[in-house]
Protein backbone atom coordinates (compact mmCIF):
# COMPACT_ATOMS: atom_id res chain seq x y z
CA UNK A 1 0.00 0.00 0.00
CA UNK A 2 1.31 3.54 -0.78
CA UNK A 3 1.44 6.61 1.72
CA UNK A 4 -1.07 8.34 -0.13
CA UNK A 5 -3.37 4.88 -0.39
CA UNK A 6 -2.42 4.86 3.77
CA UNK A 7 -3.48 8.68 4.23
CA UNK A 8 -6.71 8.24 2.36
CA UNK A 9 -7.24 4.60 4.06
CA UNK A 10 -6.85 6.32 7.59
CA UNK A 11 -8.75 9.36 7.14
CA UNK A 12 -12.03 6.96 5.35
CA UNK A 13 -11.69 4.67 8.65
CA UNK A 14 -11.69 8.05 11.47
CA UNK A 15 -14.30 9.92 9.56
CA UNK A 16 -16.52 8.99 12.84
CA UNK A 17 -14.03 10.51 15.12
CA UNK A 18 -13.89 13.75 12.42
CA UNK A 19 -17.69 14.07 13.14
CA UNK A 20 -17.78 13.35 16.56
CA UNK A 21 -15.36 15.68 17.17
CA UNK A 22 -16.00 18.64 15.38
CA UNK A 23 -19.66 18.36 17.09
CA UNK A 24 -18.37 18.76 20.09
CA UNK A 25 -16.77 21.50 19.41
CA UNK A 26 -19.67 23.22 17.52
CA UNK A 27 -21.48 22.64 21.34
CA UNK A 28 -19.87 25.16 22.82
CA UNK A 29 -21.22 28.46 21.43
CA UNK A 30 -18.48 30.54 21.27
CA UNK A 31 -19.78 33.93 19.38
CA UNK A 32 -17.66 37.09 19.00
CA UNK A 33 -18.83 40.09 20.41
CA UNK A 34 -21.35 38.86 22.61
CA UNK A 35 -20.79 39.68 26.60
CA UNK A 36 -22.37 36.97 27.68
CA UNK A 37 -20.53 34.50 25.49
CA UNK A 38 -17.55 35.46 25.67
CA UNK A 39 -16.62 32.52 28.75
CA UNK A 40 -17.80 30.46 25.97
CA UNK A 41 -14.70 31.72 23.80
CA UNK A 42 -12.47 30.62 26.63
CA UNK A 43 -13.91 27.09 26.67
CA UNK A 44 -13.45 26.98 22.67
CA UNK A 45 -10.07 27.70 23.32
CA UNK A 46 -9.22 25.29 26.09
CA UNK A 47 -10.90 22.55 24.09
CA UNK A 48 -8.90 23.23 20.80
CA UNK A 49 -5.65 22.90 23.53
CA UNK A 50 -7.08 19.54 24.63
CA UNK A 51 -7.34 18.36 20.87
CA UNK A 52 -3.81 19.55 19.96
CA UNK A 53 -2.17 17.76 22.94
CA UNK A 54 -4.15 14.87 22.20
CA UNK A 55 -2.75 14.93 18.48
CA UNK A 56 1.08 14.92 19.99
CA UNK A 57 2.00 18.85 20.16
CA UNK A 58 4.41 19.34 22.43
CA UNK A 59 4.06 23.19 22.90
CA UNK A 60 -0.19 24.56 23.50
CA UNK A 61 -0.69 27.43 25.05
CA UNK A 62 -3.22 30.29 25.43
CA UNK A 63 -2.85 33.31 24.57
CA UNK A 64 -5.25 36.09 26.03
CA UNK A 65 -6.58 38.86 23.98
CA UNK A 66 -9.56 41.47 25.02
CA UNK A 67 -11.94 40.22 22.26
CA UNK A 68 -11.27 36.57 22.78
CA UNK A 69 -8.47 33.73 23.44
CA UNK A 70 -5.98 32.80 20.70
CA UNK A 71 -4.84 29.14 20.81
CA UNK A 72 -0.77 28.85 20.11
CA UNK A 73 0.83 25.62 19.18
CA UNK A 74 4.17 24.44 18.31
CA UNK A 75 5.85 21.04 16.82
CA UNK A 76 9.18 21.90 15.47
CA UNK A 77 11.14 18.50 15.15
CA UNK A 78 12.04 18.89 11.32
CA UNK A 79 15.64 19.32 11.23
CA UNK A 80 16.09 21.80 7.90
CA UNK A 81 12.27 21.26 6.99
CA UNK A 82 10.49 24.84 6.56
CA UNK A 83 8.38 25.83 9.26
CA UNK A 84 4.67 26.11 8.23
CA UNK A 85 2.27 28.91 10.10
CA UNK A 86 -1.63 27.68 10.18
CA UNK A 87 -3.47 30.36 11.02
CA UNK A 88 -7.41 30.16 11.42
CA UNK A 89 -10.48 31.26 14.33
CA UNK A 90 -12.26 29.18 16.73
CA UNK A 91 -15.08 31.99 17.09
CA UNK A 92 -18.31 32.17 15.38
CA UNK A 93 -21.21 34.69 14.05
CA UNK A 94 -23.68 35.87 16.21
CA UNK A 95 -27.01 33.34 15.76
CA UNK A 96 -30.52 33.87 15.48
CA UNK A 97 -32.01 30.63 16.58
CA UNK A 98 -35.67 31.00 14.95
CA UNK A 99 -34.00 30.78 11.63
CA UNK A 100 -33.03 27.77 11.81
CA UNK A 101 -34.34 24.82 10.30
CA UNK A 102 -32.28 21.66 10.37
CA UNK A 103 -31.47 22.23 13.92
CA UNK A 104 -30.68 24.74 16.98
CA UNK A 105 -27.39 26.41 15.54
CA UNK A 106 -25.39 24.98 18.80
CA UNK A 107 -26.86 21.18 18.65
CA UNK A 108 -24.98 20.29 15.54
CA UNK A 109 -26.74 17.22 13.30
CA UNK A 110 -25.17 14.80 10.63
CA UNK A 111 -27.71 14.92 8.14
CA UNK A 112 -27.11 13.69 4.43
CA UNK A 113 -23.59 14.03 4.64
CA UNK A 114 -23.46 17.47 5.95
CA UNK A 115 -22.90 18.33 9.48
CA UNK A 116 -25.27 21.35 10.31
CA UNK A 117 -24.21 24.07 13.37
CA UNK A 118 -22.86 27.38 13.71
CA UNK A 119 -19.06 27.52 13.02
CA UNK A 120 -19.08 23.75 11.30
CA UNK A 121 -18.20 25.27 8.40
CA UNK A 122 -16.65 28.73 9.45
CA UNK A 123 -14.14 27.83 10.77
CA UNK A 124 -14.14 25.05 13.46
CA UNK A 125 -14.77 22.42 10.49
CA UNK A 126 -11.23 23.80 8.54
CA UNK A 127 -9.66 23.63 11.41
CA UNK A 128 -10.47 20.06 12.38
CA UNK A 129 -9.40 18.97 8.77
CA UNK A 130 -5.54 20.49 10.26
CA UNK A 131 -6.23 18.15 12.75
CA UNK A 132 -7.27 15.42 10.85
CA UNK A 133 -4.10 15.54 8.51
CA UNK A 134 -1.74 15.46 11.24
CA UNK A 135 -3.22 12.22 12.95
CA UNK A 136 -3.46 10.71 9.17
CA UNK A 137 0.27 12.30 8.52
CA UNK A 138 1.82 10.59 11.22
CA UNK A 139 0.00 7.28 10.60
CA UNK A 140 0.55 7.14 6.79
CA UNK A 141 4.51 7.71 7.27
CA UNK A 142 4.87 5.86 10.92
CA UNK A 143 6.78 9.21 11.98
CA UNK A 144 7.03 10.32 15.84
CA UNK A 145 6.53 14.21 14.44
CA UNK A 146 5.41 15.87 11.48
CA UNK A 147 7.61 16.03 8.52
CA UNK A 148 7.42 20.03 8.35
CA UNK A 149 7.40 22.61 11.83
CA UNK A 150 3.90 23.29 12.44
CA UNK A 151 2.80 26.21 14.33
CA UNK A 152 -0.49 27.26 14.64
CA UNK A 153 -2.54 30.66 15.56
CA UNK A 154 -6.45 29.89 16.18
CA UNK A 155 -8.03 33.16 17.17
CA UNK A 156 -10.95 34.13 19.12
CA UNK A 157 -11.81 37.72 17.71
CA UNK A 158 -11.48 37.30 13.71
CA UNK A 159 -15.52 37.53 13.59
CA UNK A 160 -15.16 40.80 15.33
CA UNK A 161 -12.47 41.95 12.05
CA UNK A 162 -9.43 40.79 14.37
CA UNK A 163 -8.78 43.94 16.87
CA UNK A 164 -6.18 41.91 19.14
CA UNK A 165 -4.38 40.35 16.29
CA UNK A 166 -1.30 43.06 15.35
CA UNK A 167 -0.97 43.28 19.29
CA UNK A 168 -0.70 39.59 19.31
CA UNK A 169 1.36 39.21 16.35
CA UNK A 170 3.77 41.79 17.93
CA UNK A 171 3.90 40.32 21.78
CA UNK A 172 4.62 36.85 20.57
CA UNK A 173 7.15 38.01 17.43
CA UNK A 174 9.97 35.76 18.29
CA UNK A 175 7.49 32.41 18.41
CA UNK A 176 6.14 33.06 15.33
CA UNK A 177 9.18 32.64 12.40
CA UNK A 178 7.76 30.50 9.62
CA UNK A 179 8.58 30.20 6.27
CA UNK A 180 5.02 30.69 5.23
CA UNK A 181 1.57 30.78 6.51
CA UNK A 182 -1.48 28.58 5.28
CA UNK A 183 -4.71 30.17 5.94
CA UNK A 184 -7.57 28.61 6.50
CA UNK A 185 -10.63 30.55 6.75
CA UNK A 186 -11.71 30.59 2.75
CA UNK A 187 -14.09 28.95 0.13
CA UNK A 188 -13.53 26.35 -2.28
CA UNK A 189 -15.45 27.31 -5.74
CA UNK A 190 -17.73 23.81 -6.32
CA UNK A 191 -17.39 20.21 -4.43
CA UNK A 192 -16.15 18.68 -8.09
CA UNK A 193 -14.16 21.73 -9.41
CA UNK A 194 -12.13 22.87 -6.36
CA UNK A 195 -9.90 25.76 -7.00
CA UNK A 196 -6.69 27.15 -4.99
CA UNK A 197 -7.79 30.26 -3.43
CA UNK A 198 -4.64 32.96 -4.74
CA UNK A 199 -6.27 36.35 -3.38
CA UNK A 200 -8.69 38.05 -0.83
CA UNK A 201 -10.31 41.38 -1.12
CA UNK A 202 -9.61 43.84 2.16
CA UNK A 203 -12.53 45.12 4.11
CA UNK A 204 -13.65 48.40 5.33
CA UNK A 205 -16.79 49.04 7.67
CA UNK A 206 -18.93 52.50 7.66
CA UNK A 207 -21.56 53.63 9.49
CA UNK A 208 -23.84 56.81 8.60
CA UNK A 209 -26.31 58.25 10.56
CA UNK A 210 -28.26 60.71 9.14
CA UNK A 211 -30.19 63.29 11.71
CA UNK A 212 -33.99 65.20 11.06
CA UNK A 213 -36.03 66.43 13.50
CA UNK A 214 -34.32 66.53 17.61
CA UNK A 215 -37.14 63.74 18.42
CA UNK A 216 -39.54 61.89 16.53
CA UNK A 217 -42.53 63.65 15.45
CA UNK A 218 -46.23 62.53 15.04
CA UNK A 219 -46.44 62.89 11.21
CA UNK A 220 -49.90 64.14 11.33
CA UNK A 221 -48.28 67.11 12.88
CA UNK A 222 -45.57 68.08 10.65
CA UNK A 223 -45.91 65.66 7.17
CA UNK A 224 -44.91 68.18 4.22
CA UNK A 225 -42.88 70.64 6.57
CA UNK A 226 -40.32 68.36 8.27
CA UNK A 227 -36.18 66.69 7.43
CA UNK A 228 -37.50 63.27 6.90
CA UNK A 229 -33.40 61.21 7.57
CA UNK A 230 -34.60 58.33 6.18
CA UNK A 231 -35.42 60.15 3.10
CA UNK A 232 -32.19 61.38 3.12
CA UNK A 233 -30.57 58.40 3.87
CA UNK A 234 -32.29 56.27 0.59
CA UNK A 235 -31.20 59.68 -1.41
CA UNK A 236 -27.97 59.18 0.21
CA UNK A 237 -27.38 55.47 -0.65
CA UNK A 238 -29.12 55.83 -3.88
CA UNK A 239 -26.49 57.59 -5.27
CA UNK A 240 -23.96 55.04 -4.10
CA UNK A 241 -23.78 53.16 -7.96
CA UNK A 242 -24.99 54.10 -11.06
CA UNK A 243 -26.52 52.48 -13.35
CA UNK A 244 -23.56 50.55 -15.03
CA UNK A 245 -22.84 49.16 -11.25
CA UNK A 246 -20.17 51.23 -10.63
CA UNK A 247 -19.53 52.84 -7.37
CA UNK A 248 -19.77 56.58 -7.59
CA UNK A 249 -17.80 57.80 -4.96
CA UNK A 250 -15.31 60.16 -6.78
CA UNK A 251 -11.34 58.85 -6.42
CA UNK A 252 -12.55 55.11 -5.39
CA UNK A 253 -11.12 53.30 -8.73
CA UNK A 254 -8.04 55.71 -9.00
CA UNK A 255 -5.80 53.32 -7.37
CA UNK A 256 -7.50 49.89 -8.57
CA UNK A 257 -5.29 47.56 -10.54
CA UNK A 258 -6.30 46.07 -13.50
CA UNK A 259 -6.21 42.93 -13.89
CA UNK A 260 -3.81 40.84 -15.66
CA UNK A 261 -4.28 38.88 -18.35
CA UNK A 262 -3.42 35.46 -16.59
CA UNK A 263 -5.78 36.24 -13.66
CA UNK A 264 -8.42 36.69 -16.89
CA UNK A 265 -7.93 33.34 -18.02
CA UNK A 266 -7.81 31.73 -14.38
CA UNK A 267 -10.78 32.78 -13.92
CA UNK A 268 -12.55 32.14 -16.98
CA UNK A 269 -11.03 28.30 -17.07
CA UNK A 270 -13.04 27.52 -14.09
CA UNK A 271 -16.72 26.24 -14.79
CA UNK A 272 -19.15 28.69 -14.22
CA UNK A 273 -23.52 28.52 -14.81
CA UNK A 274 -25.67 31.08 -13.97
CA UNK A 275 -28.14 28.59 -12.75
CA UNK A 276 -25.93 26.79 -10.80
CA UNK A 277 -24.39 29.63 -8.84
CA UNK A 278 -27.86 31.21 -7.86
CA UNK A 279 -29.08 28.32 -6.54
CA UNK A 280 -26.10 27.40 -4.47
CA UNK A 281 -25.62 31.41 -3.26
CA UNK A 282 -29.15 32.09 -2.83
CA UNK A 283 -29.21 35.17 -5.15
CA UNK A 284 -31.60 35.34 -6.98
CA UNK A 285 -30.08 37.84 -9.43
CA UNK A 286 -26.69 38.38 -11.15
CA UNK A 287 -25.90 41.87 -10.58
CA UNK A 288 -22.86 44.41 -10.36
CA UNK A 289 -20.19 46.23 -12.58
CA UNK A 290 -20.86 46.39 -16.52
CA UNK A 291 -17.73 44.75 -18.27
CA UNK A 292 -16.82 42.07 -16.02
CA UNK A 293 -17.68 38.55 -15.46
CA UNK A 294 -19.57 37.60 -12.10
CA UNK A 295 -16.42 35.88 -11.01
CA UNK A 296 -13.99 38.86 -11.33
CA UNK A 297 -16.51 41.38 -9.84
CA UNK A 298 -16.85 38.25 -7.14
CA UNK A 299 -13.14 38.10 -6.30
CA UNK A 300 -11.17 40.87 -8.38
CA UNK A 301 -13.35 44.49 -8.57
CA UNK A 302 -14.08 45.81 -5.77
CA UNK A 303 -17.64 46.18 -4.12
CA UNK A 304 -19.82 48.22 -1.51
CA UNK A 305 -22.69 46.83 0.34
CA UNK A 306 -25.35 47.76 2.19
CA UNK A 307 -25.83 45.51 5.12
CA UNK A 308 -27.73 47.07 7.84
CA UNK A 309 -30.66 49.90 7.99
CA UNK A 310 -32.03 51.10 10.93
CA UNK A 311 -35.16 53.92 10.78
CA UNK A 312 -38.47 54.94 12.71
CA UNK A 313 -40.25 51.83 14.14
CA UNK A 314 -38.72 48.62 11.76
CA UNK A 315 -40.37 45.97 14.61
CA UNK A 316 -43.46 46.21 16.93
CA UNK A 317 -46.58 48.67 16.72
CA UNK A 318 -46.00 51.94 14.43
CA UNK A 319 -46.48 54.94 16.57
CA UNK A 320 -46.99 57.25 12.59
CA UNK A 321 -44.17 59.40 13.45
CA UNK A 322 -41.03 60.91 11.47
CA UNK A 323 -37.96 59.83 12.84
CA UNK A 324 -35.56 61.55 14.18
CA UNK A 325 -32.64 59.90 12.96
CA UNK A 326 -32.04 57.05 10.57
CA UNK A 327 -28.72 54.60 10.03
CA UNK A 328 -26.95 52.38 7.52
CA UNK A 329 -23.91 50.14 8.01
CA UNK A 330 -21.64 49.90 4.95
CA UNK A 331 -19.18 47.13 3.93
CA UNK A 332 -16.93 48.58 1.54
CA UNK A 333 -14.40 45.44 -0.36
CA UNK A 334 -11.58 46.70 -1.58
CA UNK A 335 -9.22 45.29 -4.14
CA UNK A 336 -5.28 45.56 -5.09
CA UNK A 337 -4.09 48.79 -5.52
CA UNK A 338 -6.70 50.46 -2.70
CA UNK A 339 -5.22 51.26 0.58
CA UNK A 340 -8.42 51.63 3.06
CA UNK A 341 -6.88 54.76 4.62
CA UNK A 342 -7.48 56.26 1.43
CA UNK A 343 -10.87 55.07 0.79
CA UNK A 344 -11.84 56.36 4.03
CA UNK A 345 -10.73 59.93 3.17
CA UNK A 346 -13.07 59.40 -0.36
CA UNK A 347 -15.92 58.51 1.57
CA UNK A 348 -15.70 60.95 4.12
CA UNK A 349 -15.48 63.76 1.58
CA UNK A 350 -18.57 61.97 -0.50
CA UNK A 351 -20.63 62.29 2.43
CA UNK A 352 -20.24 65.34 3.29
CA UNK A 353 -20.43 67.39 -0.44
CA UNK A 354 -23.48 64.95 -1.13
CA UNK A 355 -25.93 64.98 2.57
CA UNK A 356 -28.42 67.79 1.59
CA UNK A 357 -28.42 71.00 3.86
CA UNK A 358 -30.50 71.10 7.29
CA UNK A 359 -29.61 67.45 7.84
CA UNK A 360 -26.87 66.47 10.39
CA UNK A 361 -25.44 63.40 10.51
CA UNK A 362 -22.40 61.48 11.78
CA UNK A 363 -19.98 59.28 10.08
CA UNK A 364 -18.54 56.21 11.61
CA UNK A 365 -15.04 54.14 9.99
CA UNK A 366 -14.12 51.47 11.48
CA UNK A 367 -9.87 51.91 10.61
CA UNK A 368 -9.07 49.48 13.70
CA UNK A 369 -10.80 45.99 12.42
CA UNK A 370 -10.18 46.90 8.56
CA UNK A 371 -8.24 44.64 5.89
CA UNK A 372 -6.10 45.35 2.96
CA UNK A 373 -6.04 43.28 -0.14
CA UNK A 374 -3.93 40.35 -0.42
CA UNK A 375 -2.50 38.53 -3.08
CA UNK A 376 -0.44 35.22 -3.21
CA UNK A 377 2.78 35.62 -4.38
CA UNK A 378 4.40 32.56 -6.99
CA UNK A 379 6.31 30.57 -4.34
CA UNK A 380 7.02 26.74 -3.85
CA UNK A 381 4.52 25.95 -1.14
CA UNK A 382 1.79 27.52 -3.13
CA UNK A 383 2.91 24.61 -6.03
CA UNK A 384 3.24 21.95 -3.67
CA UNK A 385 -0.52 22.75 -2.45
CA UNK A 386 -1.76 22.63 -5.80
CA UNK A 387 -0.13 19.45 -6.16
CA UNK A 388 -1.84 18.33 -2.94
CA UNK A 389 -5.09 19.71 -3.92
CA UNK A 390 -5.19 17.57 -7.18
CA UNK A 391 -4.11 14.33 -5.16
CA UNK A 392 -6.50 15.15 -2.13
CA UNK A 393 -9.36 15.72 -4.07
CA UNK A 394 -8.88 12.97 -6.72
CA UNK A 395 -8.71 15.76 -9.60
CA UNK A 396 -6.88 15.74 -12.61
CA UNK A 397 -5.72 19.65 -12.34
CA UNK A 398 -7.04 22.50 -9.36
CA UNK A 399 -8.12 25.92 -11.04
CA UNK A 400 -7.16 29.09 -9.27
CA UNK A 401 -9.80 31.66 -7.69
CA UNK A 402 -10.12 34.55 -5.32
CA UNK A 403 -12.06 35.16 -2.12
CA UNK A 404 -14.74 37.47 -2.13
CA UNK A 405 -14.25 38.23 1.37
CA UNK A 406 -11.28 39.42 3.33
CA UNK A 407 -9.42 38.57 6.34
CA UNK A 408 -6.27 39.46 7.90
CA UNK A 409 -3.73 38.04 5.71
CA UNK A 410 -1.79 41.56 4.85
CA UNK A 411 -1.29 41.84 8.47
CA UNK A 412 -0.30 38.33 8.89
CA UNK A 413 1.92 38.90 5.75
CA UNK A 414 3.62 42.06 6.95
CA UNK A 415 4.12 41.34 10.26
CA UNK A 416 5.98 37.97 9.87
CA UNK A 417 7.17 39.14 6.27
CA UNK A 418 6.56 35.50 4.47
CA UNK A 419 3.91 34.46 1.94
CA UNK A 420 0.36 33.87 2.80
CA UNK A 421 -0.98 30.56 1.16
CA UNK A 422 -4.83 29.84 1.24
CA UNK A 423 -6.35 26.74 1.65
CA UNK A 424 -10.50 26.65 2.78
CA UNK A 425 -12.74 23.65 3.04
CA UNK A 426 -15.96 25.81 2.87
CA UNK A 427 -18.49 26.01 -0.20
CA UNK A 428 -20.87 29.38 -0.69
CA UNK A 429 -24.02 27.02 -0.25
CA UNK A 430 -22.49 26.14 3.47
CA UNK A 431 -24.13 29.16 4.52
CA UNK A 432 -21.51 31.06 6.46
CA UNK A 433 -23.00 34.01 8.62
CA UNK A 434 -26.82 32.80 7.91
CA UNK A 435 -28.60 30.38 9.26
CA UNK A 436 -28.62 26.46 8.58
CA UNK A 437 -24.59 26.80 8.55
CA UNK A 438 -23.19 23.47 7.61
CA UNK A 439 -19.92 21.60 6.47
CA UNK A 440 -20.17 18.58 3.60
CA UNK A 441 -17.59 15.60 5.80
CA UNK A 442 -16.50 14.72 2.07
CA UNK A 443 -15.01 17.73 1.83
CA UNK A 444 -13.53 18.15 4.82
CA UNK A 445 -12.01 14.59 4.44
CA UNK A 446 -10.57 15.83 1.21
CA UNK A 447 -9.29 19.23 2.68
CA UNK A 448 -7.72 16.68 5.44
CA UNK A 449 -6.06 14.95 2.66
CA UNK A 450 -5.26 17.94 1.23
CA UNK A 451 -2.84 18.65 4.01
CA UNK A 452 -1.54 15.56 4.88
CA UNK A 453 0.21 15.19 1.49
CA UNK A 454 1.44 18.73 1.71
CA UNK A 455 3.01 18.06 5.30
CA UNK A 456 5.01 14.50 3.15
CA UNK A 457 5.45 16.78 -0.04
CA UNK A 458 7.42 20.07 1.93
CA UNK A 459 9.35 17.57 4.41
CA UNK A 460 10.58 15.86 1.46
CA UNK A 461 11.75 18.36 -0.96
CA UNK A 462 15.05 18.99 -1.31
Amino acid sequence: MTANESIQNYIEAQTPLLVDRLAEWIRIPSVAGVPERKHHLTRSANWLAGELRGIGFPVTEIWESPGGPAVFAEWSGAVDAPTILVYSHHDVRAVKDENWDQTSPFEPVLRDGRLYGRGSSDAKGQMMAHLMAVRAHLDATGRTAPAVNLKIIVEGEEEAGSPGLKDLLEANRNRLDADAVIFSDTLLWQAGHPALCTSVRGMLGVRIEVYGPLTDVHSGAVSGAAPNPALELGRLLGQLHDQKGRITIPGFYDDVEEMSQRRRAELAALPFDPQDWLERSHTRIILGEEGYTPLERLWARPALEVVAMAAGDPVGAKRAAVPSMAAADLSIRTVAGQKVDDVAEQVRSWVGETISDGYAYELSIDIETAQEPYQTPDCGVLDALSAAMAKGFQVQEVGRMGNAGGGPAALLSSALNVPVVFFGTGLVEDNWHDSDESARIDILKAGAATLAFLWEELGTQE
